[in-house]
């Protein structure tokens, strides 16, 4: 992989951002790919990197956006005949280069883990900051009496709320569970509220929790933002001991980040669907209107095109290609 593509995805990783790693594991000639050739997508629709012609670019770009949209890899097989030859588990898609040729590309989803907040320095945060790190998340310790030797498996040990809520790195799942258990008790509470987080909860018996949701609310929290706390805290295991009780929260975590994540990655997958798309008049690839770096406006339509070649020919020659297109259509 090239070392400034290695570079941005260490730059992204550490801001907690998603992004695809493309890859090309197969090419037949004459195309202009070679097998290793790499490419990275953001989570924004940009390219990095090779992966032959640029008219490869639309079709890996959008397979990498629904790639992040359901969190899984895929294998993409770019030809100019795809179904020519179906292969089980490889999304066939036209390759409209005209050096021809094909090319099959590795499009792997990169996600940032999942950043815990534990408030406190009882056993169960102790606990929940080793079992969370075995589970690969990003783990911050916030507690102003507890230093890092106690806890060596959190990423960072923090005095306050602050550092959490202006770090550079991007939350886009964050978790908090408050194991105070008996120090400060309301004051992470509503830090912890503070975070809006995916998934909340406090460690306390049903009495202790119902004193605190009361100090809260006379503290001007309202009962709608203390339903969002999981009260009780945990799957109702039978656990006891500090790492069973770790083992309770994370395994409640796991449902509720499962069952979001269907909700949300249909809702992102739909987002990819229902984008904005027209047909390039001289290749008839698929290309995404939003934010296309080739297009031209004639007889006050706007035309997209895969590629720079694509438009200049259009250019040369408008209502041949248009024609063309309109005799496609109507097949």
């Amino acid at each position: 992989m090239r070392p400034d593509l290695l570079l941005l995805a260490a730059e992204l990783a550490g801001r907690g951002e998603a992004f695809v790693l493309a890859t090309v594991v197969r090419r037949v000639a004459p195309s202009s790919a070679r097998v290793g050739d790499t490419a990275l997508v953001t989570q924004d629709g940009e390219f990095h990197g090779w992966l032959g012609g640029s008219c490869t670019q639309p079709s890996v770009v959008r397979e990498a956006l629904r790639a992040l949209a359901d969190g899984a890899p895929r294998l993409v097989a770019l030809a100019p005949q795809p179904q020519a030859e179906p292969r089980e588990g490889v999304t066939a898609l036209p390759n409209t280069c005209y050096s021809g040729g094909s090319v099959d590309v590795y499009i792997e989803p990169v996600l940032p883990a999942p950043h815990l907040v534990v408030f406190g320095s009882s056993p169960v945060a102790q606990a929940l900051v080793r079992l969370g790190k075995a589970m690969k998340f990003y783990v911050d310790v916030v507690d102003p009496d507890i230093d890092h030797a106690a806890v060596p498996d959190a990423d960072r040990v923090l005095a306050a709320l602050d550092p959490v809520k202006s770090s550079t790195r991007k939350s886009p799942e964050m978790l908090a569970v408050v194991a105070t258990m008996g120090q400060r008790d309301e004051e992470a509470t509503a830090a912890a509220l503070a975070l809006e987080a995916a998934y909340l909860g406090v460690v306390a018996s049903r009495r202790r929790y119902a004193q605190l949701r009361g100090a809260l609310i006379a503290r001007g929290v309202t009962p709608q933002a203390l339903s969002r706390i999981a009260s009780p805290t945990g799957l109702d295991i039978g656990a006891h001991t500090p790492e069973e009780i770790a083992v309770s929260i994370l395994a409640q975590i796991v449902q509720v980040r499962r069952g979001a994540a269907t909700t949300v990655r249909a809702a992102e997958q739909a987002a990819v669907e229902q984008a904005s798309e027209a047909r390039d008049p001289v290749c008839g690839m698929t290309v995404k209107t939003a934010g296309a770096r080739h297009q031209h406006v004639h007889a006050d339509r706007t035309y997209y095109f895969c590629c720079g070649g694509c438009r200049e020919r259009f250019m040369s020659d408008p209502n041949r290609y248009i024609a063309a297109a309109g005799r496609t259509a109507s097949v």
